[in-house]
């Protein structure tokens, strides 16, 4: 009976022993949730029409566009080459904060390269304003600098102040005689025209642009596409008149003003897909 009343009081001091510790382990691994945050990256697809008329590599030199000047009917033709630059995507949440993404991405239309482009670099998903750099700014265009740049013999000849081409586009037009010549709308930042002897000097506003595509949401997977409207390039503000403007313009500081322009309604946004 004492060998009974034992045992019994072991198992109730068992059993009360293993609910304490078991009250114990609880506390101990209780862990709060933690959310992981989504990252993604972001391509850029880049696109390119004529008033609504697309402009591939398939459209070079044999597709006649026209536009208006001084309400006579211009004939144009784009290419053999047709190239421009785009750097620091940047990504701007609600706040205020900004995600730049450092480089460029020299898109070449009439060799049909770089016209999808994917950062390297991851972002946290979200809304984000989106906008990049058309050419390059002022600190990025350093003559020399980019060795990508250099043997894509897109440089600026120092006598012009050296850097890079934010575009070349080449093409063929008919003058006013009725007679088929070449054009280079070649887009560099503005030289002073009237330079001393030295080197170039350029005018305070700055050439490269600055677009904005607006608020997008961004994630695992989001494919941008970005829109060129080759034609505004000619059209807006300022109507190109061809017969005064046609090559060496990297020189003519009224020229390159004229462009950016004109340039500043080029690029929209076009389909998102996720």
């Amino acid at each position: 009976m004492k060998k009974m009343k034992k045992i019994s009081m072991l198992i109730m001091l068992f059993t009360i022993t293993f609910i304490s510790c078991s009250d114990d382990e609880d506390d101990v691994i209780t862990v709060p949730d933690v959310t992981v945050p989504v990252v993604a990256k972001a391509t850029f697809n880049f696109v390119h029409d004529w008033d609504g008329t697309p402009v591939t590599r398939d459209d070079m030199e044999i597709t006649d566009y026209t536009y208006l000047f001084e309400g006579e009917v211009q004939d144009i033709q784009i290419g053999p080459r047709f190239r421009y630059l785009i750097s620091d995507i940047t990504f701007t949440n609600a706040g205020g904060e900004s995600i730049v993404i450092e480089g460029h991405n020299l898109i070449d239309v009439a060799d049909d390269k770089n016209l999808s482009y994917t950062p390297e670099m991851e972002i946290p998903a979200g809304e984000y304003t989106v906008s990049f750099t058309y050419g390059l700014k002022t600190e990025d265009n350093i003559d020399g600098a980019h060795a990508d740049l250099n043997s894509a013999s897109f440089s600026v000849p120092p006598f012009l102040g050296g850097g890079y081409h934010y575009m070349q586009l080449d093409g063929k037009y008919r003058d006013s005689a009725g007679l088929t010549q070449g054009y280079n709308y070649h887009n560099i930042r503005a030289v002073n025209p009237n330079m001393p002897d030295g080197p170039p000097t350029f005018p305070e506003q700055p050439t490269f642009i600055d677009v904005n595509l607006g608020s997008i949401a961004i994630t695992a997977n989001t494919a941008i596409e970005v829109k060129m409207n080759v034609a505004e390039w000619f059209k807006g503000p300022n109507e190109w008149n061809l017969n005064e403007y046609n090559q060496l313009l990297m020189g003519k500081s009224n020229a390159q003003k004229m462009m950016n322009e004109n340039g500043q309604n080029v690029f929209s946004l076009g389909e998102v897909t996720q």
